[in-house]
């Protein structure tokens, strides 16, 4: 195998933790409505969202002890690590008799996620040669982008073949062990880093791999390089909290922690985490909504390729703009399609409702309660909280968890396209601007001594905001109410146009040196 194809090939094979972790982070919108229902979670509570961004808080653990686990067992160990954390995971998770076994299951998984987000792009960093680094690292950010979208996919393909709904949300989250067991296998293929070899002192073995790399000539250049560079880490002073957070570094940690919380207010894994709920919510059956939540991931894939070619030419503040612009304007468009939406009961809707129960087989005791709400006939509600508040009380809070999506389906009335609409605005906008450049950001604008432990802080700030925003969803949508609830992120769109005018440099063509002399005072 020619030197180029081989550096290739295994970077791909290490960009495959990418593509499991967005598989494992989006895979679970199609599941929550199934295993509620199984555990018998309580709608809107916010045990299911923490159900969901159970896998964030496992990822800020897996995030934080990854790069210290890499340097003392190799990269290639926690790659292999996280591949059988992503498999137990997906296993036990398919398996979950009750709802503490499932977030268990789910938090093991986010180790995974968390040290495979950090790992994976060091590893390829780290092998591959200099003129197709920026090219392979930028690979496992797109592997990311395409795990989301064909876990959609898979989403779609199993609620359309799968007719027991406990059975579809065990195969749906279990089915992710299939890609992690062979992840797993050919990183038996893939060497060690040479660069860590060199720090254990496997000089010969480092060689070995820089040579397959590189070829004769050039590795010896490249082994040299390594040298040199490992014995001025060892006269380097590390990088301290003090240092971070002292006064001359206050524009940067300001933009710093700025974009890092704007980035993820918006609702972005608000939208991933729970997208066929939201589009059953705008009156769509189930299978509508999965296929429109798959549209949703094509999205992402198509708009974080454009962004890699854009972010260079176009430059980084005008893609910000573009975006913040974008979010605030779907995010309305969103919201006001709820606000303008009614909601009521006729007899043509009651009789539609009661033959798609009847046919689900039910416990008669939900028919019944079911049957409560012929009371309602007649009568048009234009706030949906108060709605399904009233709804509530005539079938009882039992009913109400298991079938509030599709009496809602029965009785709402609202532009369904315009919603579809907004959110593919939405998530275009996101990918282009605030998910890819986000990142480059932050690599650009803190000095090179501190730029490894300030990125590894504002991405657990991140995280936690990201955590905060999945878990606290579901309650809002229930007790504010979809149309508040997207008109407020749609708020945060804007104040995210307003803080990148303010504060956000353009980076695009500056030397890190130069935007250190004039960011750091």
């Amino acid at each position: 195998m020619k030197k180029g194809t081989y550096t290739i090939f295994i970077s791909l094979i290490v960009a495959l933790g990418g593509f499991l972790l967005g598989f494992d982070s989006a895979v679970i919108s199609g599941a929550t409505p199934f295993y509620r229902e199984t555990f018998g979670l309580r709608s809107g509570s916010m045990l299911i969202g923490f159900s969901v961004s159970s896998l964030i808080l496992g990822a800020i653990a897996g995030n934080i002890i990854a790069g210290k686990l890499a340097d003392r067992f190799g990269r290639r160990k926690i790659l292999m690590v996280t591949a059988t954390l992503f498999t137990v995971s997906a296993i036990v998770t398919a398996l979950a008799g009750n709802i503490g076994t499932f977030l268990v299951a789910r938090i093991i998984g986010g180790f995974g996620v968390g040290m495979a987000i950090l790992v994976a792009p060091m590893y390829i960093a780290e092998i591959a040669p200099r003129n197709l680094r920026g090219t392979l690292v930028t690979f496992n950010q797109l592997n990311i982008v395409l795990g989301i979208s064909i876990a959609y996919f898979s989403n779609y393909y199993f609620q359309q073949t799968i007719a027991d709904p406990d059975l579809k949300w065990r195969i749906m989250l279990g089915v992710e062990a299939v890609p992690a067991i062979i992840y797993l296998a050919l990183l038996f293929t893939v060497p060690r880093s040479p660069r860590w070899l060199m720090q254990k002192g496997k000089d010969e073995e480092a060689m070995n791999v820089l040579v397959k790399v590189h070829g004769e000539a050039q590795s010896l250049i490249e082994f040299q390089e390594i040298q040199k560079s490992l014995k001025e880490q060892l006269t380097k002073v590390k990088a301290r909290f003090s240092d971070v957070f002292s006064a001359r570094m206050k524009t940067v940690l300001i933009i710093g922690f700025g974009i890092a919380f704007f980035q993820q207010i918006t609702g972005i894994n608000a939208i991933f985490y729970y997208a066929p709920m939201i589009f059953e919510m705008a009156g769509g059956g189930k299978d509508a909504a999965f296929l429109q939540a798959a549209i949703l991931g094509v999205t992402n894939v198509v708009m974080t390729v454009v962004a890699m070619f854009l972010i260079d030419t176009l430059g980084r503040k005008p893609l910000l703009y573009i975006g913040a612009t974008g979010i605030f304007i779907s995010l309305a468009i969103v919201g006001f399609s709820f606000q303008n939406a009614r909601y009521n009961i006729d007899k043509t809707s009651m009789q539609s409702l009661m033959e798609e129960v009847v046919e689900m087989e039910v416990d008669p005791v939900h028919l019944v309660n079911i049957q409560k709400l012929s009371e309602l006939e007649g009568s048009v509600f234009e706030n949906e909280v108060g709605f399904f508040t009233l709804v509530r009380e005539k079938v009882g809070q039992d009913t109400y968890n298991s079938f509030k999506e599709i009496i809602l389906k029965h009785s709402i009335t609202i532009n369904g396209m315009w919603v579809l609409a907004g959110l593919i605005m939405f998530v275009a906008s996101f990918a282009i601007s605030m998910g890819p450049v986000m990142w480059t950001l932050l690599s650009e604008i803190f000095p090179n001594k501190l730029r490894g432990l300030a990125i590894s802080i504002m991405g657990f700030w991140n995280s936690i905001v990201s955590f905060s925003v999945a878990t606290v969803f579901p309650a809002q949508l229930e007790f504010m109410g979809s149309g508040n609830t997207y008109l407020i992120y749609s708020f945060f769109g804007l104040l995210t146009l307003v803080f990148v005018w303010r504060f956000v440099p353009e980076t695009k063509g500056k030397s890190l040196e130069e935007l250190e002399s004039k960011l750091i005072k």
